[in-house]
């Protein structure tokens, strides 16, 4: 089955796609206001302390509310929402997670490391980003207009994304099995894009609940943030992806949170792994003569790099060169602009 309901956003044009994928499972998607424009959430049928409710895996921004009462008063009639599992702690994933708690009195069930991301990413607002932000991005190489855009950006970040966190949550861990109606899940946990990001696979019916670590056409923004200003992300992800790879058969289901579901998902590891092996050599190629930051986007990006997707280009493009330095191929120094300069070792 699969329909199209048009219900309130915060654009009256928007519709949302709800596709029947088995008996039980609903796959919603949710507009958002980037790039790919859609966010992939589940309702699954399940019983809860002896109530037929729906279990949300996944619930978009905050800004989704008005689609989730049109979605409650329609498509999902007849069920509360008694349980909610997020894979991992990007707004767009767990926006809504507070809300359906106090709204409905949901379980939040997620890793320990999404709920505290999430907790100190929505606590630590201050009203302008400390100066250790701004020295981040000049070791980039930005000047002061570009710091000048990325506070501003700053201020329209994680907490205006995200509903109230609840103060307490049920733990998920690597290997857990979660029974959802009738189904059992097994947890797989990749890394890189989010740190302890969780994957829900029906080994009985090969369905893969994927979130962000696998999509479809394109590959998730691997970046290297202010918090851990020194990581190694797209190597764990390389990593994890490679596991994954042994893990998964092409025969599974993959629903992923962007992106039409699919199959073939130890094809699509190992291809997404090769492709950033030659965005790798192509950077290193690149690093002939010293480079900061800003200098890389040409080598790593064949699209204009603009103020619209400079932070996620600076952020991804940080982390292909960590994974070079990691490696022993590249190396980096203070330049007297007091950015960092990258050249080949």
């Amino acid at each position: 089955m699969s329909s199209k309901h048009a219900l309130p956003s915060e654009n009256a044009t928007d519709s949302v796609h709800i596709s029947e994928i088995k008996p039980g499972i609903l796959r919603i998607e949710l507009p958002v206001p980037f790039p790919p424009g859609m966010v992939g959430v589940l309702a699954l049928q399940d019983r809860r302390h002896n109530e037929d409710v729906w279990t949300i895996v996944d619930t978009g921004l905050a800004s989704a509310k008005d689609v989730w009462r049109g979605l409650l008063e329609g498509p999902l009639s007849g069920r509360r929402i008694g349980r909610v599992i997020v894979t991992h702690h990007h707004p767009d994933h767990i926006g809504l997670a507070g809300w359906f708690q106090a709204k409905f009195g949901a379980e939040l069930w997620t890793t320990r490391t999404s709920w505290l991301f999430a907790r100190m990413l929505q606590l630590d607002a201050p009203p302008d980003p400390p100066e250790e932000i701004a020295l981040f991005y000049r070791r980039c190489g930005y000047d002061e207009e570009q710091l000048a855009h990325q506070r501003n950006r700053a201020k329209l970040g994680f907490p205006v994304s995200v509903t109230p966190m609840p103060l307490g949550y049920h733990r998920i861990c690597e290997g857990d099995q979660i029974e959802i109606g009738a189904r059992r899940w097994r947890v797989l946990f990749g890394q890189g894009h989010a740190p302890d990001h969780a994957l829900l696979h029906c080994e009985a019916e090969q369905i893969l609940i994927a979130g962000d670590q696998v999509l479809p056409k394109i590959t998730p923004n691997i970046g290297v943030y202010p918090a851990e200003p020194e990581g190694d992300p797209l190597g764990e992800w390389m990593r994890s992806c490679a596991q994954l790879a042994t893990q998964l058969s092409d025969d599974i289901l993959v629903l992923p949170g962007h992106g039409a579901p699919f199959q073939g998902a130890s094809t699509r590891l190992r291809q997404v792994i090769d492709r950033h092996d030659a965005t790798l050599a192509r950077l290193l190629t690149h690093l002939e003569n010293p480079r900061r930051v800003v200098d890389c986007f040409a080598a790593m990006y064949k699209r204009e790099i603009n103020a619209a997707n400079e932070g996620l280009a600076t952020v991804e493009t940080l982390a292909h060169l960590h994974r070079l330095r990691a490696a022993g191929q590249a190396v980096r120094e203070i330049g007297p602009d007091g950015a960092y300069w990258w050249r080949r070792a």
